[in-house]
């Protein structure tokens, strides 16, 4: 039986959905202060700057720039002074690494830049709810496979070379020697560059569906002369099944694919017998109750799964459907257990969202 809620009980629920709507709101804010330079010219500003001074240095119009402070500040994002005559507005050193600094680590416009196109799946959604079908990568557009590659860089520039790599037994050894690598879901090919440049006597290959990735990565490849790395769509060229490759990265997709046992398997077929497979992926729980529990970014994930993740696991007919926090640990192990793998290890790294694990025969 239904019974009247108090005022106080609405004006609670009311709160926490105007709260969601806000940062809703304000994450297109985020997006246009990248997208226009604000940060890095707040960032790179010798004082605090008013209004006027940010609308000079950007040349945008000022009262459009005001009004975006003012989200900017009510939102704790930037600091102000309101003390003087006239506001003034900063970004703390955090806030630099975070919204101006490419180079650090904690670099979060990524998921901003692809906001509009991860947005825009909205459109899509309800068809899809219906049919149960998604879409692919392909359907964000070459701004959501830049907005990926800006995602994930920073942080692998810091680390995967120094780092994870390291972690792993005995592959830089390997690597250095000259070894034969596979980057599946390679995605822009930034991973695949970062360590074709620096094991020379290595040869990469770099697979992903997405055309627009592959177009980009191929770009960029050829802009930084790499000559010992190359991208191939897996359905146009498969992976070898011959295990003779030495090194298999996977590096934040397994959960995204539409046949994600069957990938594993593909490697577990091209992997050497003393090769080594590096799994990057989502530390995700078994269950929502873990999830709910332990991750507090379980409902940005659970939502970023329906626009892009999961919609790419569903994207074909017969799709599994892991999306974004469905590849927990002890799912992986089976999948890797299925694949002919024994050995599996979590790696003692510490990344705010990914687990890493190094699996072998």
């Amino acid at each position: 039986m239904e019974t009247t809620p108090s005022a106080d009980e609405v004006a609670l629920v009311s709160f926490n959905v105007f709260t969601q709507l806000s940062g809703a709101v304000t994450a297109g804010m985020i997006h246009l202060g990248d997208r226009l330079g604000l940060y890095r010219s707040l960032a790179d500003a010798a004082h605090p700057y008013t209004s006027a001074e940010l609308a000079t240095s950007t040349g945008l119009d000022e009262r459009w720039v005001r009004e975006w402070l003012h989200n900017q500040a009510a939102a704790q994002l930037i600091e102000v002074d309101t003390a003087g005559s006239d506001d003034r507005f900063s970004l703390t050193p955090a806030a630099v690494a975070v919204f101006a600094d490419p180079d650090h680590p904690a670099f979060g416009m990524g998921m901003f830049h692809r906001l509009p196109e991860t947005i825009a799946a909205l459109e899509a959604m309800p068809e899809a709810f219906r049919t149960g079908l998604g879409h692919d990568y392909d359907s964000h557009g070459e701004g959501g496979a830049v907005g990926i590659e800006r995602s994930f860089e920073p942080w692998n520039r810091a680390h995967l070379i120094p780092t994870v790599l390291p972690a792993l037994d005995g592959v830089v050894d390997r690597l250095h020697a000259g070894a034969d690598v596979a980057d599946i879901g390679c995605g822009a090919g930034g991973a695949v560059l970062m360590m074709a440049e620096a094991f020379p006597e290595s040869r990469f290959v770099g697979y992903d569906i997405s055309q627009h990735a592959l177009e980009r990565a191929e770009a960029r490849r050829c802009e930084r002369g790499v000559s010992n790395a190359r991208f191939v769509d897996p359905r146009r060229e498969p992976l070898p099944s011959d295990r003779t490759v030495d090194f298999v990265t996977t590096i934040d997709c397994i959960h995204d694919m539409a046949h994600p046992q069957g990938a594993v398997d593909a490697i577990g077929s091209a992997l050497s017998d003393d090769g080594t497979w590096l799994l990057v992926d989502i530390k995700a729980r078994d269950g929502l109750a873990a999830n709910l529990e332990k991750n507090p970014m379980a409902a940005l994930m659970y939502g970023i799964s329906v626009l892009s993740c999961m919609s790419s696991a569903l994207s074909e007919p017969d799709g599994a459907g892991l999306g974004t926090l469905g590849l927990h640990e002890s799912l992986a192990r089976e999948m890797a257990a299925s694949a002919g793998f024994q050995r599996f290890r979590r790696l003692d790294i510490d990344h705010s969202v990914n687990a890493f694990f190094e699996i072998r025969r």
